[in-house]
């Protein structure tokens, strides 16, 4: 009887037994990876450029580099209390000429992590996001938080816990209003106000000690963003009515620790 012999073919394995497979896509895996990165690379060298000529045409000073301190010093902000490993960079200073008034200013991008997820699972995740801060020239500024309402805002309110409610419903129910003084943000937020804050859709705006934050905590800009807020920041500053601003300056006049009247 004839003898049949079986052919099998041998396929050569990797050191962990991963075969052919393992030979072809992990090497691909690791070009993938590496060209991923050297992309990167170069979009954040693209945008470093970028925002280092904006600052050049507006006069202000650009260090690319980390400034671990920010954090620390803008710590009243909620934005720079996230995560762990946080820092600024693509950093922009100098200072906004508003109303015959100088308004010393920072912008930039900041970076912190979070771990997320358990178990085997557990990884860290990088967030990034850009912001725009300003020194208001005034002593004594009530804190003022005005964002766009949220989900959790509106259950908030179902339980009592409701922000500041305007004559304008629109403008109630658009924006999320909070401050110690309710009527220093009634003043500051005029009819004037409203409609331009209701036509401009601006990222938060956060008053805390004295300074103005700009951010959505989420998201970088493009440099042309920030230009249209240095901008938005001009109309909104312009927009702020001369009694409050005397009131302003005349309390900045007086000794430290006064309250707002």
């Amino acid at each position: 009887m004839p003898h049949t012999q079986a052919h099998i073919l041998a396929i050569p394995l990797t050191p962990d037994g991963g075969g052919l497979f393992g030979v072809i896509i992990i090497p691909i895996v690791i070009v993938a990876v590496i060209a991923a990165a050297y992309y990167g690379h170069l979009q954040r060298e693209k945008r470093r450029q970028a925002l280092f000529a904006m600052a050049q045409r507006l006069g202000l000073s650009f260090h690319p580099g980390y400034d671990t301190s920010h954090d620390e010093v803008y710590a009243h902000f909620e934005i720079f209390r996230r995560g762990f490993d946080r820092r600024a960079y693509n950093t922009m200073s100098g200072a906004l000429p508003v109303l015959g008034r100088t308004f010393p200013c920072k912008l930039g991008d900041f970076t912190y992590k979070t771990r997320e997820g358990s178990g085997k699972n557990r990884r860290t995740v990088t967030h990034r996001f850009s912001y725009l801060i300003c020194h208001l020239p005034f002593h004594g500024v009530p804190n003022v938080l005005i964002r766009r309402e949220g989900m959790f805002d509106k259950l908030a309110g179902v339980f009592g816990m409701d922000d500041i409610d305007f004559e304008s419903a629109e403008f109630s129910r658009a924006f999320h209003v909070k401050s110690p003084d309710k009527k220093f943000a009634y003043d500051l937020c005029h009819q004037r106000m409203i409609e331009f804050l209701l036509r401009s859709n601006p990222p938060a705006i956060d008053m805390e000690h004295g300074r103005i934050c700009l951010s959505d905590g989420n998201s970088q800009w493009h440099p042309a963003q920030f230009e249209n807020l240095i901008t938005w920041l001009h109309e909104y500053l312009e927009l702020w009515p001369d009694f409050l601003l005397k009131q302003l300056d005349r309390e900045s006049q007086q000794p430290a620790g006064r309250g707002w009247a």
